[in-house]
């Protein structure tokens, strides 16, 4: 499968409307992944970063370098910013001067779809004919604001979204929130923690089983994780053996996307989808 990471950053603005419109309606993409943070008034948004700096226009708009948080400001605030003011494609910046009048400039960025976005309009984009869509997200915050945002999910998925429920894996690089996830929402998929990820390559190499009351639905591996190639075959089965799926990120080689598929992994996560896209039609 075709695993957008962060909606495909090498083709449009990363983690905007853009961008997952057309991995969607453009490229095929079977899954959409993505990282969530919840902002001042508790709205859970899209966004790897937890500022707006790398990917807006937030230091011109308002004049300082300084760090401007997702955490610290309001969804209405956070609206104000050009996600493809720092887009670079072919060498220019197609989306650098698209506020022709300051006046208009919240209406011009949702026209242009480059807004910073909640996770409910995500949902709400697809939700009515792309039933089949499949989600991978991340939450960020740790402690008591990741527990707010793995209930925000839930919330979703149960009284709004009810057919993604069975289509989301949900991970975190907090074990707590992992834990959290698992002991309140255990009907939601979820994808292994960095602790279960590395028992998983350690008892590999020791050929010690760990899988018999795995928690986690697929593991998400890099190419390699303290100096181990973890492309093998081995892996691929014995956690197909569990009926675990293995999602490699961030690919975005060519030839290491030709590896992995003909390894049988599940999926691979890149930036470039429109290339993992093309590889895949190569094999038919």
């Amino acid at each position: 499968m075709i695993c957008a990471h962060r909606g495909g950053g090498v083709n449009n603005p990363e983690n905007s409307m853009k961008a997952f419109k057309a991995c969607v309606y453009e490229y095929d993409v079977q899954i959409l992944e993505t990282d969530l943070w919840l902002t001042k008034d508790n709205q859970l948004v899209v966004s790897h970063d937890d500022s707006m700096n790398r990917t807006s226009d937030v230091e011109e708009v308002m004049g300082s370098d300084e760090e401007y948080l997702i955490e610290d400001h309001t969804l209405e605030e956070l609206k104000q910013f050009n996600l493809g003011y720092n887009f670079e494609k072919d060498g220019n910046y197609p989306y650098r001067d698209i506020i022709t009048d300051e006046n208009r400039r919240l209406e011009i960025l949702k026209e242009n779809d480059l807004t910073i976005i909640t996770f409910d309009e995500l949902f709400s984009q697809f939700y009515d004919d792309h039933k089949e869509l499949l989600f991978i997200v991340e939450i960020k915050n740790p402690g008591e604001k990741g527990y707010i945002a793995a209930d925000i999910i839930n919330d979703l998925l149960t009284n709004k979204y009810p057919d993604y429920i069975n289509r989301i894996v949900v991970g975190t690089f907090h074990d707590e929130i992992s834990e959290y996830m698992s002991n309140t929402y255990p009907y939601i998929l979820r994808g292994a923690s960095t602790g279960d990820a590395t028992k998983f390559i350690v008892t590999q190499l020791l050929k010690v089983n760990i899988f018999e009351n795995q928690t986690f639905a697929c593991l998400q591996l890099p190419e390699k994780q303290m100096g181990i190639n973890l492309k093998w075959r081995t892996y691929i089965r014995r956690a197909h053996r569990k009926n675990i799926a293995v999602q490699y990120w961030t690919i975005n080689d060519e030839k290491v996307m030709r590896e992995l598929i003909e390894k049988d992994a599940d999926a691979i996560m890149t930036d470039n989808p429109l290339l993992l896209k093309q590889v895949l039609d190569s094999y038919k």
